[in-house]
């Protein structure tokens, strides 16, 4: 007698976790400040749970922690002494009650991002063998040449797999004999998104990394990923991120709010 009952396909479970600190060089308590009668913490949290039920916020610090709380939301207290997002991320993970596949990991800076980006990284898990994967923006000839050569803005080159190959403050690809007013209309530029999802397992194998030298190079954490033979699949948005670094940027955000 045939089997034909066929194996059915267990969907990933995802979690989002926002890492969240208190102290900044640049803009301390930055997460607790006032954004249209909402601190920015809230506004990331509900954007996120939008696109997923399972969202934390890890964080070391008690006022934040009891911020989250009281508007509702699930905290996880972690240590004071992480260096960069991911490893919070994978502490906070580790002390869930459940298990998850995927981790997405979204900065406590980012008060408008969307669910859709958040789901288009979800979608980059279709493939069995994704990794890790982030987003990625188009740059336009309205973005202009000041935007694709400011540093802040970090730019990605992918592969014909839709894999990042390189991630680097400077232009890349630099287009040789033409003036770089028409650099933008000659090539498909793409500025990266700091949004990130891992593998739960390979979460884990991330935090164990030492620097690597390209990272300290660029200060891009994600060079290092790629220089210990990690890929990231690169998903696509056309919705342009609004972080904030320092109190200049609030103010600006502020305006677009109203």
């Amino acid at each position: 007698m045939t089997n034909n009952l066929q194996e059915t396909e267990i969907p990933l479970r995802f979690v989002c976790i926002i890492p969240a600190r208190y102290s900044s060089t640049r803009f301390p308590g930055k997460p607790l400040v006032d954004i249209g009668g909402k601190t920015m913490i809230q506004r990331v949290y509900e954007q996120a749970s939008k696109a997923l039920p399972d969202v934390y916020v890890a964080t070391d610090d008690q006022r934040i922690f009891d911020t989250v709380i009281s508007f509702g939301g699930k905290a996880i207290m972690t240590s004071d002494q992480h260096k960069s997002g991911t490893d919070r991320c994978y502490e906070a993970f580790t002390k869930l009650e459940e298990w998850f596949d995927v981790v997405i990991n979204v900065q406590g800076d980012e008060p408008f991002i969307q669910p859709e980006q958040i789901i288009t990284l979800q979608e980059c898990f279709n493939k069995p063998d994704a990794q890790i994967a982030t987003l990625a923006k188009k740059i336009t000839e309205k973005d202009g040449f000041d935007f694709l050569n400011n540093p802040n803005n970090p730019k990605l080159v992918i592969n014909s797999r839709n894999e990042a190959m390189y991630f680097s403050r400077s232009i890349i690809p630099f287009i040789r004999g033409s003036e770089t007013k028409n650099w933008i209309s000659r090539h498909p530029y793409l500025k990266h998104v700091g949004i990130y999802a891992y593998r739960a397992d390979v979460l884990c194998e991330l935090t164990q990394l030492d620097q690597s030298t390209l990272e300290i190079a660029e200060s891009l954490e994600q060079l290092r990923w790629i220089e210990n033979g990690y890929s990231i699949q690169v998903g696509f948005t056309d919705v342009e991120t609004v972080g904030i670094d320092t109190p200049e940027d609030l103010e600006k955000v502020k305006g677009l709010l109203e």
